[in-house]
């Protein structure tokens, strides 16, 4: 296992605000299948194509910031950094990630790696690994800040290792709830009744009904304006799945959100 004090630092420069006008934004998307990242221009353009590495397991914190680091290293400089981390995190700190407290993709919760992910203040542990200001946020509140177009209540829903959502009311973020970790049925929540593995063994046309079945769900609880659907495993969505309120959006909004999530403390 690789400890912190011996993971290399970052050599880009630490820049603190006001931000240059050609500010670049180095954000990462972390998935229960994949990490992503790429750096971003003042507009949220990517300035190159982004690199992918598939998510290790068993993750432990000081295994995720040697592989985000590896990652990272054929992208160009940046000033900032944004993480969308598949979990609940909060002030930077991270409370519970489901996919990372694994030991396989899919397999068993581990109590072991749940406890040292548990409390970890990623936020600090990655700024100063790279020596640049950092925002740690639940991917999908990262994702919506990409997709979503401040007019009333806006929902976001990724669907992919496991069930993310995210709450916008006219264009500000909400703080996150782990609304996917409610009861979908009396056997299992609807992080677990959609996530992948789920959708793996009872297959595509019963995860549909259920995806459909869960959007009905979550429309009577918020009675959204509008909803998002992104995520991996949104590509098997349709038109009729989603409703009349619904859009589906690219996965790619994982990393473009990596920017306007700093615009909203502007």
């Amino acid at each position: 296992m690789t400890s912190i004090s011996t993971i290399p630092t970052n050599p880009w420069p630490a820049v603190t605000n006001p931000w240059p006008a050609d500010v670049h934004t180095l954000a990462i998307d972390i998935g229960g299948t994949g990490f992503k990242a790429s750096v971003l221009d003042e507009k949220g353009a990517m300035v190159v194509e982004e690199v992918r590495v598939a998510t290790p397991y068993p993750c432990t914190p000081e295994t995720f910031l040697s592989t985000i680091l590896e990652l990272v290293k054929p992208l160009p400089p940046a000033h900032r950094v944004t993480v969308g981390f598949p979990g609940l995190v909060r002030n930077g700190v991270v409370h519970e990630v489901p996919s990372l407290s694994r030991r396989v993709r899919n397999g068993e919760r581990d109590e072991t790696l749940a406890k040292a992910w548990s409390g970890y203040d990623l936020r600090t542990a990655i700024a100063n690994t790279m020596s640049l200001p950092t925002k740690v946020a639940n991917d999908a509140d990262v994702q919506g800040c990409a997709v979503a177009k401040g007019s009333g209540l806006e929902f976001v829903l990724t669907l992919g290792t496991g069930v993310g959502t995210s709450l916008f009311q006219d264009g500000q973020l909400l703080p996150h709830l782990e609304l996917s970790h409610g009861p979908f049925d009396d056997t299992m929540t609807t992080d677990i009744a959609l996530g992948d593995f789920q959708l793996r063994h009872v297959g595509v046309e019963t995860w549909l009904i259920r995806v459909r079945k869960a959007i009905a769900y979550f429309d009577a609880m918020l009675i959204f304006d509008h909803l998002y659907i992104g995520g991996g495993n949104a590509r098997l969505l349709s038109r009729d799945d989603i409703g009349p309120k619904g859009s589906l959006v690219s996965n790619e909004n994982g990393i473009l959100g990596g920017i306007r999530i700093w615009e909203l403390d502007a």
